[in-house]
C-alpha cells in the first residue's frame, strides 16, 4: 500500500486549493467570495445549486417559502429566483391576497420552465398580468387552469391556442369572455387535449361545439355543465369522434334527451362517470341499463313510462 509523506500531502492540498481558486466564480456551483476570518465556515449556498440545492432540495419549497427565502440576502435572492427560473408547476388556485399581482410579476419574470399553471378564481388577475407569463413558457404548458378568471379577456387565450402545442388540459369554466370565435380557433390549433371544461359559458353555439369535438379523438375528461348550447346533436358528435371519453359533467344542460344519451353511452365504452343532474328530459329509461357499469350523480327512481303507457284493453 502506497503512503504520502507530510511533505507530498501538503504538496497536493495546496495543488488542489489553487486549482479551485483558478476556476471561475460561479454563484450556482461555487462558494462567493468571502472575507479571510470566514475562510472555513460553510453555509447552505456553498452546496451545489445545480446538482443538489435547485432539483433536490427546492421542489419541496412552496411559492411562499421561495418568496420568503428571497428576501434574506442576496445571495438567497439569486438562489431562489434560480429555483423558479426552473420550476414546473405553478398553484395560485382561490389566491385574491393583497399584493398578490405583485409576486405574480416576479414569477412572470422568472419562470421559464412551467408545464402547469392553476389560476382558478384569481379575480385579480388580467391580460397585462399573464400575458408575460405565457409568452416566457409557451413551449411546456401542458395543464392550464383559467376557471373563473373574470378579468381577462380572449387575448390571453390566443397565445394559449397557438402556440402552447403540449397543451393537454384546458379549463375555462364560468370565463363568459370565451367566444365562438375562440373555440374556433381551438378547433385549428388544438386536438390532444385530454381533459376540456367550458362549464358555464352561455355565448358558444351549438354549430361550433359539433365541428370542435370531431377534432378531439383524445378526449378523456369533458365537463360541459349548465352550457345551454348542449344538445343531442353535439352528444351525438362527441359519441362519434371521442371514443376514448371516460367522465362527462353534463348537468344542468336542459335540452339533452334520452336519445343523445344513449348514443354517448353506446359509442363510449371506456365510460366510468356520468353526471346529469337537473336534465329533465333524461329519464331511468336510458340510465337504468347504465347503474352498476357507469357512476351516475342521479339516484335511482325507478322505470320512468313514456308518457303514452301501453294499456291491455278487455273486449266484451
Amino acid at each position: 500500500m502506497c503512503t504520502l509523506h507530510i511533505e507530498e500531502e501538503t504538496h497536493l492540498v495546496a495543488m488542489g486549493s489553487r486549482t479551485q481558486a483558478c476556476t471561475s466564480p460561479n454563484p450556482s456551483t461555487t462558494s462567493m467570495r468571502r472575507r479571510p476570518q470566514d475562510i472555513g465556515k460553510c453555509t447552505l449556498f456553498d452546496i451545489s445549486w445545480d446538482d443538489v440545492l435547485i432539483p433536490k432540495m427546492s421542489i419541496y419549497l412552496s411559492l411562499k417559502d421561495l418568496f420568503n427565502l428571497r428576501s434574506c440576502s442576496r445571495t438567497a435572492l439569486r438562489f431562489a429566483e434560480t429555483a423558479l427560473e426552473k420550476r414546473q408547476e405553478v398553484h395560485l388556485s382561490g389566491n385574491n391576497t393583497s399584493n398578490v399581482q405583485l409576486g405574480f410579476k416576479v414569477l412572470a419574470s422568472c419562470c421559464r420552465r412551467l408545464e402547469r399553471l392553476h389560476l382558478a378564481r384569481c379575480k385579480w388577475l388580467t391580460d397585462d398580468l399573464l400575458l408575460p407569463l405565457l409568452d416566457k413558457n409557451k413551449q411546456r404548458l401542458s395543464v392550464v387552469n383559467l376557471n373563473e378568471c373574470i378579468n381577462i379577456t380572449a387575448l390571453s387565450l390566443q397565445p394559449i391556442i397557438v402556440q402552447c402545442k403540449q397543451l393537454r388540459v384546458l379549463k375555462l369554466s364560468k370565463c363568459q369572455w370565451l367566444t365562438t370565435g375562440a373555440v374556433d380557433a381551438l378547433t385549428l390549433h388544438q386536438s390532444k387535449l385530454v381533459e376540456f371544461d367550458i362549464s358555464h359559458c352561455g355565448a358558444i353555439g351549438e354549430r361550433c361545439l359539433i365541428i370542435f369535438f370531431r377534432k378531439l379523438n383524445k378526449l378523456t375528461v369533458l365537463s360541459l355543465a349548465n352550457t345551454p348550447s348542449v344538445t343531442d346533436q353535439v352528444l351525438i358528435q362527441i359519441a362519434n369522434y371521442c371514443r376514448e371519453l371516460e367522465h362527462i359533467n353534463l348537468v344542468g344542460c336542459a335540452s339533452i334527451s334520452d336519445y343523445g344519451v344513449h348514443a354517448l353511452t353506446n359509442s363510449c365504452p371506456k365510460l366510468q362517470s356520468l353526471m346529469v343532474q337537473r336534465c329533465p328530459l333524461v329519464t331511468e329509461r336510458v340510465l337504468a341499463p347504465l347503474r352498476g357499469r357507469v357512476h351516475i350523480d342521479r339516484p335511482s327512481m325507478g322505470y320512468n313510462l313514456p308518457a303514452t303507457q301501453h294499456r291491455l284493453y278487455l273486449q266484451v
